[in-house]
């Protein structure tokens, strides 16, 4: 596969992806300056609006039907090893650049009163990840990936450390990032294999996805790299059986970081921009087993969400059972099912913010996620539970919602593998609504905890953003042409390398 590439120059004149990149880590340096601690509340506020507006422009320019790198920025970096700053995105990243601003803007403001101890430090930490974020998004050469790739271990780490709710959150600190480095190990691995492979074609050390396009590997060695890559990415994505971190990181995390690990599926997006058009004779392979473990994490993590009483736990493994069927869509290899993963990813992206974010003001009025805190709230709260109505039915895929067309276009494509694949799809929407529906029928519209005082219904910035998040949702649910033709060009040319 040849890929054209625009350069940024060129279509916006100016090096959009690496100030998208750069400008919220140098804010997040000078927001550590800051002592006034309101000051730097709306500093960070501001960056984060700026990057939002910056990122919806690039995508408004974006060409879309068209499997071109767009917005390219190349320049040398350690020539000897074939390593470069290469950056750049087509219809397969594209989106993930305004979903990570939108998601840290609005992990923003619902931080504006609940975060008190060091708050410069701690929307600083946000804003570091939210660059390094873009930066795994953007990069086009596997070293400037993996380096992003492990960065983001940084923030998140103090994140969880310092600012953590639960009683276990430096267990939760470390669990994490030894899951993290125990998956970068491989991944690493296999990104060398990738680059000796190269040299062993063309002579030349590269990383360069591009140029590493332009080569193939014999059958053993895709294998190998296919594991070793797999393995790196299952473990972030988060995918059945590598998702054991995933409970304890919400359980006692912030909910921003939950927002970010939840919501950025940057393992699930690892598999569709470096293993399946790198590996594809492996992938072509071995997608029957990748189909099965997405098949499994499904009903699983269904199964399990459905006996949940902790709000929170409840949505850890929701998550896991929505990255199975972002996996399953993905590795059935059509067209219809790489358009639908992205989708799905896409919409999680969304849902998995709007959900925490209630999540996070139910804790903050009741101190608790337990189910025996809930109860009767809408009768308090009308606001917020419709919200969290709306927002769960899009977790569900309900038609007119942003997580219909995705799961749609998975099951349409699933279906053309084999129909037991469509099936596990179906039974993994039907427990989702029924543990939302189930939860949300107890802790919304059953009898109230009588050791409970009355909770507050949203305040107007929190209806402003539950607001947004729903004005997304229905977006994307009744009018998805656009993203579909977005990422047409990137998809097609991808399912067509493959096949």
């Amino acid at each position: 596969m040849s890929l054209q590439e625009i350069q940024a120059v060129d279509q916006a004149g100016f090096p959009v992806l690496s100030l998208l990149i750069f400008f919220p880590i140098l804010s997040a340096i000078a927001l550590t300056l800051v002592e006034d601690a309101p000051l730097a509340r709306k500093i960070a506020v501001v960056v984060a609006v700026a990057e939002l507006a910056l990122a919806v422009a690039m995508a408004a320019i974006f060409v879309p039907g068209v499997s071109d790198i767009q917005f390219a920025e190349r320049a040398g970096w350690i020539e000897t090893a074939g390593v470069g700053y290469h950056v750049g995105v087509d219809g397969i990243s594209v989106l993930f650049v305004p979903l990570t601003a939108f998601v840290t803007l609005t992990i923003m403001l619902f931080s504006w009163t609940s975060i008190r101890f060091r708050p410069q430090s701690y929307l600083a930490a946000l804003l570091a990840l939210e660059g390094i974020t873009i930066g795994i998004f953007a990069a086009l050469d596997l070293v400037l990936f993996f380096l992003f790739w492990e960065m983001i271990l940084v923030p998140s780490y103090f994140l969880l450390r310092v600012w953590g709710i639960g009683p276990e959150r430096q267990h939760a600190a470390v669990k994490y990032i030894m899951y993290m480095l125990a998956g970068s190990a491989p991944l690493l691995l296999g990104i060398v294999l990738l680059g000796v492979n190269h040299y062993n074609a063309a002579g030349a050390y590269s990383f360069d996805f591009v140029d590493l396009l332009q080569v193939s590997a014999p059958a053993e060695l895709q294998a190998l790299i296919f594991f070793l890559l797999a393995l790196g990415l299952a473990v972030k994505t988060p995918l059945f059986p590598f998702h054991t971190w995933v409970p304890t990181v919400l359980m006692q995390g912030p909910i921003g970081v939950g927002m970010f690990l939840m919501g950025l599926k940057v393992g699930a997006y690892g598999f569709i921009r470096i293993v399946l058009p790198l590996v594809p004779d492996a992938v072509s392979e071995w997608a029957w087993l990748m189909t099965r473990l997405g098949a499994t994490a499904i009903v699983y993590g269904g199964l399990i969400a459905l006996v949940q009483v902790n709000l929170r736990r409840l949505l850890a493994f929701a998550a896991v059972s929505h990255a199975g069927l972002a996996i399953l869509g993905i590795f059935t290899l059509g067209v219809q099912g790489l358009q639908g993963g992205l989708l799905l990813l896409i919409n999680l992206g969304v849902v998995s913010t709007g959900l925490l974010f209630i999540t996070g003001l139910l804790y903050a009025r009741t101190g608790s996620s337990e189910l025996s805190a809930y109860g009767g709230i809408a009768r308090q709260a009308p606001l917020l539970a419709a919200f969290f109505f709306i927002i769960g039915l899009a977790a569900t895929g309900l038609p007119g919602t942003s997580g219909f067309p995705g799961e749609f276009l998975i099951l349409f494509g699933a279906f053309g593998v084999h129909w037991v694949l469509a099936a596990v799809g179906v039974v993994g929407v039907v427990l989702s609504a029924a543990y939302f529906l189930s939860y949300y029928e107890r802790a919304f519209l059953g009898p109230p905890a009588t050791h409970r005082p009355g909770i507050p219904d949203l305040r107007p910035r929190e209806v402003a953003v539950a607001a947004a998040i729903a004005l997304v949702i229905f977006w994307i649910g009744l009018f998805p042409e656009p993203l579909l033709h977005i990422t047409s060009g990137s998809v097609r040319a991808l399912a067509g390398q493959i096949q």
